[in-house]
Formats: C-alpha cells, sequence, structure tokens
C-alpha cells in the first residue's frame, strides 16, 4: 500500500533517519574490528571536516560534539512541510551500515525481482487462457469488483508492471528475508530526502545522493508532464511527494488530489492509491479510461495481482514449479526461494482424506488454530484488496499472541477467503543490531538495540523486454528489539543505508 506495508516485518515507514550497525559479537569489539566510515572513521561517527581533524589551528571536537553537529544539521535540512503528515521519528547519526557483500545483493536484487513480476503476470495471462491452473487466476480475482478483473484483462495493460518494486527485507542471522512486495510503496520522497541529507555530510550512500529522485524521474518516458494522484487514505505521505516532485524539474510534476480530471494527452498518472480504494477516487475512471485509450500512461497499472501477498505463495506452490523455474531460470528461482520465508495461501478447500498440507501436516486449516505457542512461528496477515492489507493492520505473529486469539486469526482467515484471502508465512526472525540516534529531549546521541528492515527501492525504466531496474536508495527501519513487527512507529529509527 502507500507507503511500507507492515511486512511480517510489519512496517508501514512513517519516519526519518537511523544509523545502526549489527550488535558487535563479544570476541568482535576491539577498535580494530569496528567498520570504518569516510576517511578511515569509526562507522558511527561522521566524516570530520579540516577544522574538526584539528587543523587550520582549530581545537579537535569531542566525537560526541561531532555527532551530534552533524544530526543537527541534518535535522535542519527537513522540508517546511515535513515529509510525513502527523508523523514523527527518530533520526540518527549515520547510515546504516551494510557491508559490501550485502550492498552487492542489494543492487543485483532488481533484477530477480523484476522477472518475478514478468513471470506472474505471465501466469495469471496463462491461467486466463486454461494454459495453466485455473485456480491462480480466481485466487488472484478473488474478492475483486468484475469491472476491474476486466481492466486487468484488457490488452491494454497486459504486458504493464509496476514501474517502483520495492521489497520490505528482514536482515536475519540466515541472511536476507523478504516477507513482502509492494508495487505501491511510500516513503520515495522521504528516502530520497535521507540519501541527499546524509551524502552532503560527506556519507557515501546506496543509490547516490540523487538515485531516489533520478530514479522516480526516470519511470515516465516521454511523458509531457506527471500528475501524482493521491487518496486520502495515503495522505500521510503527500508531503514526501510534494518534496519530491518540487526536485524534479523535468518532466514537470505535481501532486494531485483524486477529484482533478485536468489530464491531457501525453500526460503521466503515478497512482498513489490501492485498488480496493478506487470507490474514493474520484478521478479513477479519468486515469484508467485514459490509460487503456492510450492518452495517459499510468503505472501502476490498474492489476490488483501486483497488491497481493499471495503471489509468494505461488512461488511455493509444488504444482507451479516447473512454471518458475522456465520462466525464471534455475539461478533466479533458487535465488527467490532462498529470500522467501516458506508461504501457503489459507483457502478453506476440503483436503483428500490422506491429503496434509506441505510444510505444516495439517489436515484442515482449523488445526492450524490448535497449534502450541512453539509451533506458531508463524505470521498469518491478510493478501491484498484491503484496508486492512497495509501497514501494520491485518497481521498476526502467533507465537506473540494467546491460543484464543490465534484461533480467532484463524478462523477469520477462513471466513473472509471467499472476499479477502489470508496468507501465511513462516516467521523468520531479525537479528539483533544497535543504532544511534538523536534524542532532542536531552540532547544527546543515544544507542538502542533493535531490529531491522530494508526496504530497497528499484525504479524500472524501459517497457516490455527492454525495462530495466535500477535501485535508486535503500531505507533501514530500526525498532526497539522487543517489538516482533517492525513498523515505523514513533520510536523508530530509520536511514538510508552504506556499504
Amino acid at each position: 500500500m502507500p507507503g511500507s506495508g507492515a511486512s511480517s516485518s510489519g512496517f508501514e515507514a512513517p519516519g526519518a533517519a537511523a544509523a545502526a550497525q549489527p550488535v558487535p559479537r563479544q570476541n568482535d569489539s576491539s577498535p580494530d574490528s569496528r567498520l570504518e566510515g569516510p576517511n578511515g572513521e569509526p562507522s558511527d561517527l561522521p566524516p570530520r571536516s579540516a577544522g574538526e581533524r584539528g587543523g587550520e589551528g582549530g581545537p579537535r571536537q569531542s566525537e560526541a560534539q561531532r555527532e551530534k553537529d552533524c544530526v543537527r544539521r541534518i535535522r535542519a535540512q527537513m522540508p517546511e512541510g515535513g515529509l510525513f503528515a502527523r508523523h514523527t521519528w527518530r533520526t540518527a547519526a549515520a547510515p546504516f551500515a551494510v557491508g559490501a557483500e550485502m550492498a552487492r545483493s542489494l543492487e543485483q536484487m532488481g533484477r530477480v525481482l523484476l522477472q518475478f513480476y514478468r513471470a506472474a503476470n505471465r501466469l495469471y495471462e496463462l491461467s486466463v487462457e486454461g494454459r495453466q491452473p485455473a485456480w491462480v487466476a480466481s485466487w488472484l480475482d478473488q474478492g475483486k469488483p468484475s469491472e476491474l478483473v476486466a481492466r486487468q484483462r484488457a490488452e491494454a495493460f497486459q504486458r504493464e508492471l509496476p514501474s517502483v518494486i520495492r521489497p520490505d527485507l528482514l536482515w536475519t542471522e540466515e541472511g536476507l528475508a523478504l516477507v513482502e512486495l509492494d508495487s505501491v510503496p511510500g516513503g520515495i520522497g522521504l528516502t530520497g530526502w535521507l540519501n541527499r541529507a546524509y551524502a552532503r555530510e560527506g556519507w557515501p550512500v546506496l543509490g547516490g545522493e540523487d538515485g531516489m529522485v533520478q530514479g522516480f524521474a526516470s519511470i515516465f518516458g516521454g511523458a509531457r508532464r506527471v500528475h501524482i494522484v493521491i487518496s486520502e487514505e495515503a495522505a500521510t505521505y503527500r508531503p514526501e511527494m510534494v518534496w519530491l516532485s518540487g526536485q524534479i524539474p523535468q518532466p514537470p510534476m505535481a501532486v494531485r488530489g483524486t477529484d482533478f480530471t485536468d489530464f491531457a494527452a501525453g500526460d503521466a498518472v503515478y497512482r498513489f492509491f490501492e485498488l480496493f480504494d478506487l470507490p474514493q477516487v474520484a478521478c479513477a475512471e479519468a486515469v484508467i479510461g485514459g490509460a487503456a485509450a492510450g492518452r495517459l500512461r499510468m503505472t501502476p497499472p490498474p492489476k490488483p495481482l501486483f497488491e497481493e501477498k499471495l503471489l509468494l505463495a505461488l512461488l511455493w506452490n509444488r504444482n507451479l514449479r516447473e512454471f518458475w523455474r522456465r520462466e525464471l531460470g534455475e539461478g533466479f528461482f533458487r535465488r527467490m526461494q532462498e529470500w522467501v520465508p516458506y508461504t501457503w495461501v489459507v483457502d478453506p478447500a476440503p483436503l483428500p482424506a490422506q491429503g496434509s498440507i506441505p510444510g505444516l501436516e495439517l489436515t484442515d486449516w482449523r488445526q492450524l488454530g490448535e497449534s502450541t505457542q512453539r509451533e506458531r512461528e508463524l505470521v498469518l496477515k491478510v493478501s491484498g484488496f484491503s484496508e486492512r492489507a497495509w501497514g501494520s493492520r491485518g497481521v498476526y505473529y502467533g507465537a506473540d499472541l494467546s491460543q484464543s486469539e490465534w484461533r480467532a486469526a484463524v478462523e477469520e482467515a477462513l471466513a473472509s477467503f471467499p472476499r479477502t484471502p489470508y496468507i501465511l508465512q513462516r516467521f523468520r526472525r531479525p537479528k539483533p543490531v544497535a543504532v544511534r540516534w538523536y534524542d532532542p529531549g536531552v540532547d544527546r546521541v543515544e544507542s538502542m538495540a533493535g531490529r531491522v528492515r530494508l526496504c530497497p527501492y528499484y525504479f524500472v525504466a524501459g517497457r516490455g523486454d527492454g525495462a530495466r531496474a535500477r535501485l535508486g536508495g535503500v531505507l533501514a527501519t530500526v525498532c526497539p528489539a522487543d517489538k516482533k513487527i517492525i513498523h515505523g512507529m514513533s520510536t523508530a529509527v530509520l536511514a538510508p543505508c552504506r556499504a
């Protein structure tokens, strides 16, 4: 949804920056073992100017003072209207360091995810045609109005894919866990602002100082002008998009409300609302109809399949394994299964007498409600097409609930299947990290133990087979260590990332 989701990581990005490092092992705490930042500095300190090093006749600043001064300068750059309406966050002392190997993985992930979207689009198309199982399209169309299903299948949108791809990645002891994919993400303007603010303090950031701004501008091709249409449901993100549009001279951009209809041939529209919200968007028909007729360019396209988390369950379905291998290639298929935790669609259809749900050894989904706390290292969440499918709403972490609460969540998921399917996903625990952030109440940089979610933003320029996904930046969200679901709470520290 607009905004990050509360992934099983659980996050709806509401804030700005925080710097973090993995918590050192006990035998890894010597000064020589610390990662280094610019100019050979310890990684949790800002780079020094000549005066700060004691050059040019000036006294050398204390490390604590340097940190504070750096954060104050960053906070002073905040746009007058802020970036997220009615939301605050903790400001980081430095970008979050992921290391060179992780940085390479994040750079390369966009290619894999773009191919996954191509393959998912093809799977739906073949299912509709009867050349892949009919239940694929049936699941993806579940609960959608017939008019929207018809739009999704229209020839005008057949090859159209989202132009912004943002996965929600938990950093675990075993590596990255890709728990959600968001095709209508918030945080684009925020991450662009963070990249620029920290880069201007001398930090190298993933994507570069203007990677987010340039990436967003690149997705509109030769559009005459761009209209960013934001619904009331997504109004929290209006300030960041106002800031972002102001950084892009060409093509000219403007943020619009849902009652705007003055679109002209050759314009592009960025759809900053999810498709469940269409009845509240007065200009929806003007936008979708104009795109269908070829007068407008619209992204993301009006295809609700890309707003369904159950795409990740289809990746794990044994009946589709050969399709995924063929469409992704063996290497990309293996990488997707390494990243994505095992995921199921919670479909209450009865099983044969000797049938069981793979990986769970259940013969009926209601048996899930009786599982023990140890067996409930699982996350239940709304798949999509619902106001509860984004943010931390509609997410249930089994081990954190009582038996009765978990049973009720399972019953709700089963009852809602005809309208709003749920998915079940294995929980992968984020590893502990430590982050330094500025507390204005005491005018001091503090340390916080936490867990992190990484959100890289990939911008898809070009169309069809010539499209390429480019990393624009990575947003790190560090929540206090006692929080099981990572989202943009006011105690979260947000930061751009660096190698």
